[in-house]
């Protein structure tokens, strides 16, 4: 297990001074986002975000989890001093609510990667660039160091080491490998919005983007005129198919042959923080803390992989007792400071969120992903002063009653 050195808590940047502008002042909460994204982005497009897999039970189970708890609060207390920076591999952010790794984020916002990385580096949390991006991670880190690289193994074990070398060459410091996408997962959703990776020319393609004119302008064509036909850049060492053709496929090479042994080899070449996404298992985890995994991240893909499977809050107890040092994160289905907080007091160190910054870059590109974290921020400050801590690390399972 790679052991990088501690920073000192003062050593970090603070999070940069942040007023949103007037015309982001309507948004109250990530939920707000979804609703304008709908009316900006085209069909497809839109689907491909907000869709999961075959009946949706996983997606929303991983709201319903969140729901599953209650808080017992703490009065009386001084809680006029209060901070949530944490700590993860040896940095310290602002706040424990970071951006997961989202695919295609460059045709939902202009520069859609360097969007969500920028932002997140000046609020200072972390930010996980996605394998499936359009723009290539060296120019995601020349923007915003420090950003976390998420990587999807080809299925060629001869291409696994070509690409993991790349992203050391590139600057990456944790690298994030996730594990649950063995074989293609039945979206039905893109089927029925027409969405399709390439997407395929078509007169209803072309309709869509003449109905979207502001997407259709600032994203798409802005795209075409300063940087050409948007490819995969990232699934491997190097460049795969562009974003749009009516011939070229892309390579979904079959990944079910991968196996922990891959892992533990990748392991043995990454010299910085590693970590498995993907996780729904105590016996998965302590196979990763066995191969000296830094972190895990507890995940269900945000419901777009297996339909019913677990919502990562609902075993995220039974993982953390064979965490053992592993750092333990979450993801999928938050949405508040509450989720996040009682995601916290059950183990995890820090979450993710991806949809709802996806629909605020969207909308309104780095400042309004900026809003979004600074909204989680400002729920989750308040909610510390209401259950009566000024640190997170006081948060345990006492805080918490089991409503079902």
């Amino acid at each position: 297990m790679s052991t990088p050195a501690t920073l000192n808590p003062l050593d970090a940047p603070p999070a940069s001074a942040y007023v949103p502008p007037r015309h982001l002042r309507r948004f109250l909460s990530l939920h707000d986002f979804e609703t304008a994204a709908r009316r900006r982005l085209p069909r497809p497009i839109y689907g491909y975000v907000a869709g999961s897999v075959e009946d949706r039970h996983s997606e929303q189970n991983n709201r319903d989890a969140f729901g599953r708890y209650g808080f017992r609060t703490r009065v009386l207390v001084d809680v006029s001093a209060r901070r949530q920076d944490i700590e993860l591999f040896g940095r310290r952010y602002a706040s424990p609510v970071g951006i997961a790794p989202m695919g295609i984020a460059a045709l939902t916002a202009y520069r859609g990667d360097i969007v969500l990385a920028r932002a997140a580096r000046a609020a200072n949390v972390p930010c996980i660039m996605s394998g499936s991006s359009l723009i290539r991670l060296e120019e995601v880190m020349d923007a915003a160091p420090g950003t976390w690289f998420q990587a999807y193994l080809p299925g060629n074990d001869s291409q696994i080491g070509a690409l993991i070398d790349r992203v050391a060459a590139a600057g990456v410091e944790t690298l994030v490998l996730t594990v649950d996408t063995p074989v293609q997962a039945n979206r039905e959703n893109n089927v029925r919005t027409g969405f399709s990776t390439p997407l395929k020319p078509s007169l209803a393609l072309a309709y869509q983007g003449i109905t979207h004119p502001r997407w259709l302008l600032g994203t798409f064509m802005r795209t075409l005129a300063r940087h050409g036909m948007p490819h995969f850049e990232n699934n491997y060492a190097t460049r795969g198919a562009p974003i749009l053709s009516k011939r070229v496929l892309r390579d979904f090479s079959d990944r079910g042959h991968l196996n922990w042994t891959h892992v533990a080899q990748i392991r043995r070449r990454w010299q910085g923080p590693m970590v498995v996404k993907g996780i729904l298992g105590a016996g998965d985890a302590r196979r990763a803390r066995e191969l000296g995994m830094d972190g895990i991240i507890v995940s269900n893909h945000g419901g777009r992989q297996l339909d019913g499977a677990v919502a990562p809050l609902r075993v995220l107890p039974e993982i953390m007792e064979q965490a053992g040092g592993m750092t333990v994160m979450l993801d999928s289905g938050v949405r508040r400071g509450t989720d996040a907080m009682k995601a916290m007091a059950l183990g995890a160190r820090a979450v993710f969120v991806g949809r709802p910054f996806n629909y605020a870059a969207s909308v309104a590109g780095e400042a309004g992903v900026r809003h979004a974290l600074q909204l989680m921020r400002d729920e989750i400050a308040r909610n510390m002063g209401m259950l009566g801590i000024t640190r997170l690390d006081e948060l345990d399972g006492s805080f918490l009653v089991p409503l079902d």
